[in-house]
């Protein structure tokens, strides 16, 4: 696993990848935050609050996340060398989690850069440092978590198709349903707490206002698992198959 991991980070940033990534989350984040007018702009909140930024976080990743893992599988199918991967000794498990963690790791590498934010932030405010540091931190897990979730979704996308735009498009629009669909659906059904609470939606916004609750790791952890054990067997059916 050790060796995928590592071939699969070096790739990211041997290329433009993992540099356009970083650069475009960074750009498009600082630009909502501080430049343009609306409800993302914290110096237009009125509080020492990084919440918007926190708001937007989940609209930046279901683009961003499907760019990077949308390679992950079906550039392997389309050189011919999953075929090699799969006969050498190492599990599937194994290779998934290689690919998992190194796209997952990327977009860790990303948010580092936007403790500027909190720092900027501990600044500008009237009294210097007024900042709920423990919140601004909980909030930071509920991305990394929501990251963990949207990358288990994109590298599964990638392992059904062999064309990266499509595993893109599935990916994007998969993190999409199951982060706004389901509280879609609560507003047309009498239970609308509990259909609401089946979303991504509902565990990452609590956790974006910096409160921790262990159901709500639970459910992320469990969605993650889920996504990745449909990866592990839909590679196993597709070698079942051949």
């Amino acid at each position: 696993m050790k060796a995928i991991f590592l071939k699969e980070l070096n790739g990211f940033f041997a290329s433009l990848t993992g540099y356009l990534v970083i650069g475009i989350f960074l750009m498009i984040s600082s630009l909502f935050v501080f430049v343009f007018k609306g409800e993302y702009n914290i110096l237009d909140y009125g509080f020492a609050d990084l919440a918007p930024f926190f708001l937007i976080i989940p609209w930046l990743f279901m683009f961003l996340i499907p760019a990077i893992t949308m390679r992950s599988f079906t550039i392997e199918r389309n050189l011919g060398t999953l075929e090699m991967l799969v006969t050498r000794p190492i599990s599937t498990r194994k290779l998934v989690a290689g690919k998992y963690f190194a796209s997952l790791v990327l977009i860790v590498i990303a948010l580092i850069p936007t403790l500027f934010y909190v720092w900027s932030l501990g600044q500008l405010g009237e009294t210097t440092n007024n900042l709920d540091y423990g919140s601004t931190f909980g909030s930071y897990l509920g991305a990394i978590l929501l990251a963990m979730s949207y990358t288990a979704i994109g590298v599964f996308s990638s392992t059904v198709t062999s064309n990266q735009v499509v595993a893109f498009l599935l990916a994007a629009v998969l993190c999409f349903i199951l982060y706004f669909g389901f509280e879609g659906l609560s507003s047309y059904l009498s239970d609308s707490d509990f259909l609401a609470s089946l979303g991504l939606k509902y565990h990452y916004e609590s956790m974006a206002r910096g409160v921790i609750d262990t159901r709500d790791v639970i459910y992320f952890l469990s969605v993650a698992v889920l996504f990745f054990a449909l990866s592990e067997i839909s590679l196993k059916l597709m070698f079942s198959k051949r």
